[in-house]
């Protein structure tokens, strides 16, 4: 193989041991995501924080086994995505609970506070 002057030579790739394993996706990745998705589709209405922390309880331990697994296991980018997803179904759900305290907060506030007697009561 010739170079170009000025460019780099490339790397030769070295051969793999037969008995090494064949990259494959972590299923936990895309459990992930899927939980991660339902999450966030049903943050707001506060069902989504359960799939959303079991997503985030997932992506740690998928990354601890990817971490492990010295690149044979693939999948970071469904990852990412899940997590990312999860993130939002919890702060939707976190928008969703502000949201109701502050309208029942004024709706307290609008009314009548204690019993309201007749007028000729003492």
């Amino acid at each position: 193989m010739t170079t170009v002057p000025g460019q780099v030579p490339v790397a030769q790739q070295g051969q793999r041991h037969p008995l090494d394993p064949e990259p494959v996706r972590s299923t936990k990745a895309r459990a992930v995501f899927a939980l991660g998705l339902i999450g966030a589709l049903t943050g707001f209405f506060v069902g989504g924080v359960v799939p959303a922390t079991i997503a985030l309880t997932l992506a740690r331990q998928a990354r601890r086994e990817a971490y492990v697994s010295g690149g044979y296991l693939t999948g970071a980018g469904w990852l990412r995505r899940g997590e990312q997803l999860a993130w939002a179904g919890l702060l939707l759900a976190a928008v969703a609970i502000v949201a109701a305290v502050v309208i029942g907060v004024v709706r307290l506030a609008g009314a009548p506070f204690g019993h309201d007697f007749a007028p000729n009561v003492d």
